[in-house]
């Protein structure tokens, strides 16, 4: 995990969340090893959500377990970078593993979504090809010579606290039969386009203003 250009999050500085890092980086857990951990939590929340559908006996418990992923995911991508820094270990090698488990994890959840119970596919396809979109411009800008943008109004936090509410909501209540599985989707597709756009103009207003 590269952590010099890092995602602001405020839970960083909780104290809970120190000290954890601090006893991963202690127990020789590498910030890489959370990256992929948390790509694992990404891919079994897709699966969960998946399944809402084929088993709809198990529904309540799958939307529950697909939350749950998804936090852990979360967490995961903020370990990371606060285990390579308390460990020493940050490196250039470690953007790969920041980068590439978040694209596969993101794709994992939202297509997920949208094969899950009151999801659309097509929907579920156009969300996570905007999601994409946005890190594309990110990291596009950052290799032109700007600062990582991390701006929203639908970065990853934002796209996961929605899948994140979705599943609680289908889980505790009578939307499991629903439509808010594909309304999510839609949202996050128009709301990730709207990212991109924002963060494209303020890139290229950046690179401008380095010249």
């Amino acid at each position: 995990m590269e952590t010099a250009d890092r995602r602001p999050i405020a839970a960083r500085e909780l104290g809970v969340f120190k000290s954890l890092a601090s006893r991963l980086a202690k127990a020789g857990v590498s910030a890489n090893a959370i990256s992929v951990a948390g790509m694992v939590a990404g891919l079994l929340a897709g699966a969960a959500l998946v399944f809402t559908a084929r088993r709809p006996e198990l529904a309540r418990v799958l939307w529950i377990a697909a939350a749950a992923c998804v936090q852990l995911r979360l967490l995961a991508n903020m370990l990371d970078g606060m285990v390579a820094i308390e460990s020493g270990t940050a490196s250039k090698v470690g953007e790969l593993y920041n980068e590439v488990p978040d694209r596969v994890s993101d794709t994992a959840v939202i297509v997920g979504l949208g094969y899950a119970a009151g999801g659309d596919p097509i929907w579920g396809w156009a969300a996570a090809l905007a999601a994409m979109f946005t890190a594309y411009v990110r990291t596009t800008g950052k290799g032109a010579g700007a600062k990582s943008d991390f701006r929203g109004p639908m970065a990853k936090q934002q796209r996961m606290f929605l899948v994140t509410l979705t599943a609680i909501l289908c889980a505790s209540t009578e939307l499991t039969t629903s439509r808010l599985p594909r309304i999510t989707l839609i949202v996050i597709a128009v709301g990730s386009l709207l990212t991109a756009l924002r963060r494209l103009l303020g890139v290229a207003r950046a690179l401008r203003e380095s010249k």
